[in-house]
């Protein structure tokens, strides 16, 4: 039987902002995978792979196509796989959208650093 997690600590303001940057401008998924959202990090990461293994496909495909039309100096028979580069590309921007979603809920919830450390509780204020 597995432990039940503890709760988790609300994000620094840095925190929050480096993982929102590397969500938007790096992998969608990966900043929220590490302010700890798992299961959200995992599907936008997925997404953006998926997607991005689409667009690779349509690449390869397409240039093996204009090679063996310069080895036949001739058409290639066959419709083009552009279908192929679209829901590649549709993929990876709902990744993006989701993760940009993600980001600025990441950085409305995170909070400012305390300048003044935690008082235990049970401490006595007045010992000097």
């Amino acid at each position: 039987m597995a432990e039940p997690r503890p709760p988790q600590l609300p994000l620094s303001r840095t925190k929050a902002r480096n993982c929102a940057f590397l969500n938007q401008l790096g992998t969608p998924g990966l900043g929220s995978l590490l302010a700890g959202r798992i299961l959200v990090g995992i599907g936008q990461l997925l997404l953006a792979i998926a997607g991005f293994g689409f667009i690779v496909a349509w690449f390869a495909i397409t240039i093996i196509r204009f090679y063996r039309m310069m080895e036949l100096n001739s058409e290639v028979a066959g419709a083009s796989p552009i279908g192929l580069g679209i829901c590649g590309a549709a993929l990876f921007i709902v990744a993006w959208l989701w993760s940009l979603v993600t980001s600025i809920s990441l950085l409305r919830h995170a909070t400012e650093p305390s300048l003044n450390p935690p008082v235990p509780p049970g401490s006595d204020d007045d010992i000097r």
